[in-house]
């Protein structure tokens, strides 16, 4: 072979090779696609939730519904986070959508699921029954199936309609000494709705008697002298001993009485002495305690006002959104026996619903006082529903902590069925140096006279008394309500020796003539407070062992307050 042949020969097997690699095709790539899930459930309220992919190849994504959108909607080979989004479901129904991922020939669908725009009313919201036995109708309307149970068994469901949207309950006859109450729950998805059923008892109420309750608020007020509170007594949990004080004894409320005093308040605890949690019935052993003591006041002609006081702090500590229900069946059922237990009595028992309902010592929420102003309104109720003399009978409620300044701010006098028979109740222990700090920021004098002999407090002093008093003869007085000035007081501070203490003590005389005569000057009736406890910052008047005066200085401030002022009506 020639040199051309040659070469030519290998140009020809080059070409060859090169023209059958050309025509060999590529290998086929596999496609792959994978989806974190296979569906997917939104809320009625809508949402944005993430759905993780990956691909080989290309991808697009497609939703069904335009209520449900993705992002993004198409991407190259590799792995992806997409945003899938639904709106708001408007709709009373559950609705469904698919959103279809392809790569390639592939494709695979998440199932989207939203469900409905549930709400749920039930009308009436509560019922307030006779003791009868009787039927309750109420009317609902929700978006979804609804379930009703009952948490007691005297209520049980009788019907409910074909649509689901009536349903009647039979309600049993009270039989019992007490008022009662349950509660309807209503469930219809996620959402609750619970109903109120109150139910009188068929023994509490008799008709109005007016023998003996022929004075008039005013005139009532006008004849309460100078009071006296019985502290640290009957309101001790438990027991009456259980804050060192003896029981309290005729001899006792003898010696207040001919000491000036003619009005008596008698602070109680009740909470300690029920014996059925269920329904809050009280001890009768207890019930007759308490009319034991009362009935030493009315021996002496005396004004009495009980109450439910601290009570271990069940009422008084909270007036919130959280406790409403409870406390105010606590103290519905209360105030219905006690106001049973002393219906006999004449004008000169006084019912007050409670002490100082307080969260705290700071300015109250709204809620505090809503809740606060509930149980005020409940005592009312309660006392009232029991008929007989209770219809007639004078009332006392409190201001938010029986302050002055609450009082004039946010006090809305209860709804009462009978007219011109309310008293409000405020305390006064202004300023807190003088009156009832043992710190080191006590101040041991008070009043302008009393400047020259050492410090006094930088306010509360005499101009002080005067405004707060006249806040609430404006406010209340004024109005036709008489108010009890239920508390107040300066600790006698035996510590302080020498020329100190004799000026320490005339001044807190000169305080307690002072406040008692603008109190009545401005149409309030004072009531002393006093603990039983003789010695260092205490506020005793007498002895309770004996009954005899202990501190004759500060008794005589008070009686000198007390026959110096002089009522407005």
């Amino acid at each position: 072979m020639n040199k051309f042949a040659f070469i030519f020969t290998k140009l020809l097997l080059l070409l060859l090779t090169v023209s059958v690699s050309a025509c060999k095709p590529e290998p086929d790539i596999t496609p792959e696609l994978i989806l974190a899930k296979e569906s997917i459930e939104f809320a009625s309220e809508g949402a944005t939730v993430k759905l993780a992919i990956r691909s080989n190849l290309d991808w697009t994504a497609v939703s069904s519904d335009a209520w449900c959108t993705v992002t993004p909607a198409s991407g190259v080979p590799g792995t992806f986070q997409l945003n899938v989004s639904a709106e708001a479901n408007p709709a009373a129904a559950t609705r469904e959508a698919s959103l279809t991922i392809t790569a390639g020939s592939l494709s695979k669908t998440v199932i989207i699921s939203q469900g409905l725009t549930n709400s749920l009313t039930v009308s009436p919201g509560s019922f307030d029954l006779s003791a009868d036995a009787t039927e309750i109708s109420l009317q609902v309307s929700a978006g979804l199936p609804v379930t009703a149970e009952s948490s007691v068994d005297w209520m049980s469901l009788k019907s409910n309609s074909a649509d689901g949207m009536t349903f009647v309950f039979s309600v049993g006859a009270n039989t019992g000494s007490l008022s009662r109450t349950g509660t309807l729950t209503f469930n219809s998805g996620t959402l609750s709705k619970v109903v109120t059923i109150t139910q009188e008892s068929q023994s509490t109420s008799i008709p109005d008697d007016a023998t003996g309750m022929s004075s008039s608020v005013l005139q009532l007020a006008a004849n309460m002298h100078m009071g006296w509170n019985l502290g640290n007594t009957l309101e001790v949990p438990g027991s009456e001993l259980g804050w060192g004080n003896p029981m309290a004894t005729q001899t006792l409320i003898d010696s207040v009485k001919a000491a000036g005093f003619n009005t008596i308040r008698i602070p109680c605890a009740w909470d300690s002495y029920i014996e059925d949690r269920t329904t809050h019935k009280i001890k009768d052993s207890w019930l007759q305690r308490v009319k034991e003591v009362i009935d030493y006041c009315y021996n002496n002609q005396m004004y009495v006002i009980i109450n439910i006081h601290w009570d271990g702090g069940w009422l008084e500590e909270n007036p919130t959104y959280a406790k409403q229900a409870e406390v105010n069946d606590k103290q519905r059922a209360l105030w219905e026996q006690i106001a049973v237990y002393f219906r006999d009595y004449d004008e000169h028992l006084l019912f007050a619903g409670t002490n100082e309902v307080h969260a705290d010592y700071g300015q109250p929420t709204q809620e505090h006082l809503t809740v606060q102003m509930s149980y005020n309104q409940t005592f009312v109720d309660a006392v009232r529903s029991t008929g007989g003399r209770n219809t007639y009978r004078t009332l006392v409620v409190q201001a938010y902590n029986t302050n002055i300044n609450l009082a004039v701010a946010h006090l809305k006098v209860p709804v009462d069925p009978t007219s011109g028979r309310m008293m409000v109740e405020v305390h006064y222990y202004d300023p807190y140096e003088f009156t009832l700090d043992t710190g080191s920021g006590s101040i041991s004098l008070w009043g302008e006279p009393y400047k020259k002999y050492g410090k006094v407090p930088g306010w509360g002093l005499e101009a002080h008394v005067k405004d707060q008093f006249g806040k609430m003869k404006t406010n209340f007085v004024d109005k036709g309500y008489p108010v009890i000035l239920g508390e107040y007081g300066a600790q006698r501070r035996s510590s302080i020796t020498g020329e100190a203490l004799e000026w320490h003590l005339a001044s807190r005389a000169y305080f307690y003539e002072y406040v008692t005569r603008e109190a009545k000057n401005a149409g309030l009736v004072p009531v002393y407070w006093d603990n039983g406890f003789n010695g260092n910052n205490t506020f005793a008047l007498f002895t309770r062992s004996s009954g005899a005066v202990y501190d004759r200085q500060a008794l005589k401030g008070l009686m000198d307050g007390a026959n110096a002022g002089n009522y407005p009506f």
